[in-house]
């Protein structure tokens, strides 16, 4: 899932405080289940805003709406009425969410209420780990699923690297596991461990954020 969470209250306090009517918007998907911006979450920072709102003096209107996915434009549709009666929205989506929200509604200043940090697992309650860099090249066949892009802090393709420790955490810190040195004890015990004497070719990285913004074309899906 992509991964978010709040920003600072009283950063969003001092960003808000010249708008008078102010409508928080949650996103039902990604950052509900990270527990960032799902119903709960805006229930909960309406009032913090408006609570730090008046101790600086300004007495805002401050309402809510949760949207099934602010990344699709005909869940945003559903809301016309109630962003057209605000001069500004918090949105607690993913940036995707933000943006999408700024296409649809041009005219009102939309106000991202999250940081939004990666493609995620969760492994545990309330713990959250980068599983994938959307990196447009994936490897993850040749890698026995385990992804050296956004798993190793080097993000090698022919790893280890001589700061594994021996005892299989990276020279990072010790909290942090040698992705390479999990993809090799993988590969041993598959049997398949000669498959990573192969060198892999340098990587591709013009399908990343990297080579610029990126538009993705379905002819067969298109209408």
């Amino acid at each position: 899932m992509i991964f978010a969470e709040w920003k600072p209250v009283e950063e969003l306090v001092e960003k808000l405080k010249g708008r008078k009517k102010i409508l928080v918007a949650g996103c039902a998907t990604c950052v509900a289940e990270c527990a960032a911006g799902g119903e709960k979450e805006v229930d909960t920072m309406a009032p913090l805003i408006s609570m730090g709102l008046k101790e600086k003096g300004i007495d805002a209107e401050i309402t809510t709406v949760m949207v099934e996915k602010q990344c699709e434009y005909e869940f945003l549709d559903d809301i016309d009425a109630k962003v057209k009666d605000v001069d500004a929205v918090l949105s607690l989506a993913c940036g995707i969410g933000v943006q999408a929200f700024a296409e649809q509604f041009p005219d009102t200043p939309i106000y991202p209420g999250v940081n939004t940090s990666g493609l995620t697992v969760r492994e545990e309650t309330g713990v959250w780990a980068s599983r994938c860099a959307a990196c447009g090249d994936c490897v993850l066949d040749e890698t026995f699923g385990l992804c050296p892009v956004a798993r190793c802090a080097k993000s090698l393709m022919n790893g280890p690297c001589g700061g594994t420790r021996k005892n299989g955490k990276c020279e990072l810190n010790e909290e942090t596991d040698c992705i390479w040195n999990k993809i090799v004890d993988r590969a041993e015990a598959r049997g398949e461990l000669e498959t990573l004497a192969t060198v892999r070719k340098t990587k591709n990285w013009s399908h990343a954020r990297h080579g610029g913004p990126k538009k993705i074309v379905r002819e067969d899906l298109k209408q």
